[in-house]
């Protein structure tokens, strides 16, 4: 009898106290973040969110291979018992494929204010900042100004055959593009566009970081990559330059971060702080300034001089949904066409 009037005596101080412990929302003092975004860059700014609010933020990356598909497919994977508050992602099409399956909660961050409609879900499921954009880069050494290739039917040139390389069109940006000229040209033209790709002997490489890397060694004279692997090379003094294909003609792809807040994930709190913090304009203006070249999407951002206007420069008229729309199709047919 003694033990039990202990033992509910323990029970009762222990329920008085749990609220002092643990907040309704998880544990009062972490943030759980997947993140597809390069660790360089990323990292240094999840480190100053944890100083400036005393969050511990604990944070999975994605590998550079298979960028933003493996963590997504995580984020699916764990949908019944969510493990991470948000996801700040690389780019947008897979975005809507978690919004699509539920994984995603509606949080409209004070900060998205100012982010132009194009970049931000209008149900506030996500919010784009520091953009990037697909780009031509081509070897100085082997390619002259004149002679470079400032359009992606450029590519299918013949004297263009065996010297072009791109990642694989399975993972990230590249798959990204892919969908977005399907989205854009339509089945039929854009089958017709990658089998000219494939009969001019394009190579099929590991990532984007692997394209730039070949074309400064001179193994692929061109490359087709996005802004950030590009400036890479530039800033090391590379012998390499790049250009933004079709600035003329259909535009190429801009395409931001995304960042999101997981449905019943544990700490939800925490999670709207980091969203909060990563949508500020001074995160815009950092990335600017590393050498991912992150492109803002807010008016006014201050960035270096060679990152581009976002509104002086020509995006494929393909908003996320056409381009989502797009991916699985896409998928299937250059995986037919390149990978098998």
């Amino acid at each position: 009898m003694v033990y039990v009037k202990r033992l509910l005596i323990l029970l009762l101080l222990f329920s008085l106290l749990m609220p002092a412990c643990i907040d309704s929302g998880g544990k009062s003092d972490e943030v759980v973040v997947y993140v597809a975004h390069d660790q360089d860059y990323s990292e240094p700014i999840l480190r100053a969110f944890e100083e400036e609010t005393g969050i511990r933020v604990k944070t999975l990356y994605d590998t550079e291979a298979t960028k933003t598909t493996g963590l997504v497919n995580k984020l699916i994977a764990e949908k019944n018992r969510p493990q991470a508050d948000v996801f700040w992602n690389n780019e947008v099409s897979r975005t809507i494929v978690l919004k699509n399956n539920g994984i995603l909660e509606t949080y409209c961050s004070p900060n998205a204010a100012d982010v132009p409609a194009i970049y931000k879900d209008p149900e506030c499921y996500w919010t784009g900042f520091g953009a990037r954009a697909r780009i031509i880069l081509y070897n100085l050494d082997l390619v002259s100004r004149e002679d470079a290739p400032d359009s992606l039917m450029d590519l299918t040139d013949p004297k263009w055959e065996g010297k072009t390389c791109i990642a694989n069109p399975l993972f990230g940006s590249t798959a990204s593009h892919v969908a977005s000229l399907f989205a854009y040209w339509g089945d039929d033209e854009a089958i017709q566009y990658f089998t000219g790709l494939k009969e001019n002997n394009i190579m099929i490489v590991e990532s984007n970081g692997m394209v730039r890397d070949l074309v400064v060694s001179g193994e692929c004279y061109i490359g087709l990559t996005d802004t950030d692997d590009a400036n890479d090379a530039l800033v090391e003094n590379k012998p390499v330059a790049m250009v933004f294909p079709d600035q003329d003609g259909m535009g190429t792809l801009v395409f931001p971060n995304s960042v999101m807040l997981i449905k019943n994930g544990p700490n939800p709190e925490n999670g709207k702080k980091l969203v909060d913090y990563l949508l500020s304009r001074d995160v815009e203006r950092e990335l600017a300034y590393t050498k991912a070249m992150q492109i803002p999407l807010k008016p006014g951002v201050e960035r270096p001089e060679n990152v581009p206007d976002v509104d002086e420069l020509k995006n494929i008229p393909v908003t996320p949904e056409e381009l989502y729309n797009k991916l699985n199709v896409s998928q299937v047919f250059v995986q037919e066409l390149f990978i098998r």
